[in-house]
Order: structure tokens, then sequence, then C-alpha cells
């Protein structure tokens, strides 16, 4: 090969990379994350993981540190650090989602919230639903200010196409799939494929099971037909990187039913990742930009169709 058709291929293949990882969405998307992922690590860590404050009561003996925390040298809860660890994040997160200072204040909040579920972690099992979330907090702070309003400082204009937003809203999405598509893996590693011709729900359903779910658990075809339901489109995740339109929509959409149904049937909840799954959706429409004197109040983000935005 010569060094023109070396250099073209090379070019070729940076081309295909910045269309996969870092395609140039509006960076409003990113300003609509930050508003909803932010407030739900307030959520998160008040009532849904709320484990780490605990943890720093307990004997140090029940401590059995992930290997990150290890790594990273992180100390053993105590009363003190963890009670000044919720401060920070809280205050760090209720910062970033207000868009002032997003890198500082999103970058504090990812650290602190990874030593928060580390923490949770530690004594217990890992639970992969929070996979997305944490890849959010990290990813978020690199795209920097969002201007959603003119005249309101520096920042990115929220209508403008920003690689860099392409590229956080790109590694949400990869972490979603990656969400589903490991846990396929998990299933297949541990349970054999024998795990979606076994008895897993009937299982679930005799330890976390409601009132709705005697009418499912008594048709066991159903249940084998649901289990394979579920491991078949776990590996196929991946595919929703590919889809475009009414096809991504659909597939957001089933995931969305499949978390309702886990929800009304066992009690178990994804929140987490079904907040990520929102870095599918065309978030920038939502935002209007209007000028400080429009309207009544003047407000600076309005949730009404817009027209463009990305994919």
């Amino acid at each position: 090969m010569s060094g023109s058709a070396a250099q073209a291929a090379a070019v070729a293949v940076a081309r295909a990379w910045r269309r996969g990882w870092a395609p140039a969405v509006p960076a409003g998307r990113v300003a609509v994350l930050r508003a909803v992922l932010y407030p739900f690590v307030v959520l998160d860590v008040l009532l849904l993981t709320d484990d780490p404050v605990p943890h720093g009561d307990v004997p140090v003996q029940l401590y059995r540190p992930l290997a990150l925390r290890r790594l990273l040298h992180l100390p053993a809860p105590s009363p003190g650090y963890v009670r000044v660890l919720l401060v920070v994040l809280l205050l760090s997160a209720v910062v970033a989602a207000c868009g002032r200072l997003p890198r500082l204040a999103g970058a504090v909040c990812a650290a602190a919230y990874l030593d928060w579920l580390s923490n949770a972690y530690s004594y217990t099992k890992v639970d992969h639903d929070h996979v997305a979330l944490v890849v959010a907090l990290l990813v978020l702070p690199t795209v920097g200010a969002v201007r959603v309003r003119p005249g309101s400082g520096r920042g990115t204009p929220a209508r403008v196409p920003s690689e860099a937003a392409g590229w956080a809203v790109r590694c949400v999405q990869v972490a979603v799939v990656c969400t589903y598509f490991l846990a396929a893996c998990a299933k297949v590693r541990f349970g054999g494929w024998d795990w979606a011709d076994g008895a897993v729900l009937t299982w679930a359903f005799s330890r976390r099971g409601t009132a709705l779910t005697g009418a499912v658990a008594a048709v066991p075809l159903l249940l084998v037909a649901l289990q394979w339901l579920v491991l078949v489109a776990e590996f196929l995740s991946p595919l929703v990187l590919r889809l475009r339109g009414r096809a991504l929509a659909a597939a957001v959409l089933f995931w969305l039913a499949f978390h309702l149904g886990t929800f009304v049937m066992l009690r178990i909840h994804f929140l987490p990742t079904v907040v990520c799954l929102l870095a599918f959706a065309p978030l920038e429409r939502l935002v209007r930009v209007r000028s400080a004197r429009a309207g009544s109040g003047g407000g600076a983000l309005a949730v009404e169709p817009a027209a463009g935005g990305g994919r």
C-alpha cells in the first residue's frame, strides 16, 4: 500500500471513529441530561442507595472493599467520613444540576458518587443497574458549559452541534447497552444456555411475586418464553446503537416496558438505567431559547417542542 493510500485509509478510519463515537449532536441534549441525572443522584443517595451512611456505624470487620477502593486507597467508612461525603455529594449535584461550574461541580459529583457506590457495594452484592449512571457522571463534565438562553454567559449554545456533547451522549448510550448485553453474558456464564429453559421466573415469583404474577406463573410455557425473550433481547441490545427514528423509539419503548414489567411483577426497579435511556432521545427538542424578557417571567428553559434537533 502506497503512502497516500495508507494516509487516506487512516483518515477514513478516523472519520468513521468520529461518526461512531463523537457524532455532532446539539449541546442542548447534555443540558437536559444534566437537569435530569443530577437531581436523580440526589434522589438515589437519599432514598434508593442510602446504605453508606449506616455503613459508617457498623464494625469495620464487615467491610470488604471492592478492588476499586483498594486501588484508589479509599478509607474504610467511618461516621464522620460518610456524612461529609454525603454533604459534598449533595451540594455538587445541586450545583451541577443548575448548570453552574459544570466541569468542577460535575467532576466532584462523579468522584463522590463513585466513592458512595463503592462503599455501598463493599458490604453486599454489586448491582449492575448503576453502570450507565456512573459513566454518565464521569463524561458529562467533559462537555463544559451549555448556554440555554441568549446573553447568559459563556458556553456552547444549546442548538449548536457539538462533538464533545456527542461523545458524552454516546458513552452513556454504550453504557446502557453494556448493562443489558453483559447481563446476558453473565446469565450464560453462570447458568449456561439452560438458563432460559429453567425455573428462573418461577423461583423469582416465589420470592418476590406480587398479586399480578399468579396468572403468569400458571402458564409454565409462558414463563419459559419470557425468559428466552429477555435473553435474546439482551444479546441483541447492541443493535440499538445502529437504530434511528421510529425503530430506535420502538427499542427504547421495549426496554421501558421491560422495566415496568419487572417492577410490577417483582418490585425490582432499574431506575438508574431507565433515566439513562433518555440519552437515546432527542432531548434537545425540549430546549427553546427565550429572551430574558419574553413572556411573563422570561424563563430560561421552556419544555415545548422546537424546530430541528439532533439524532
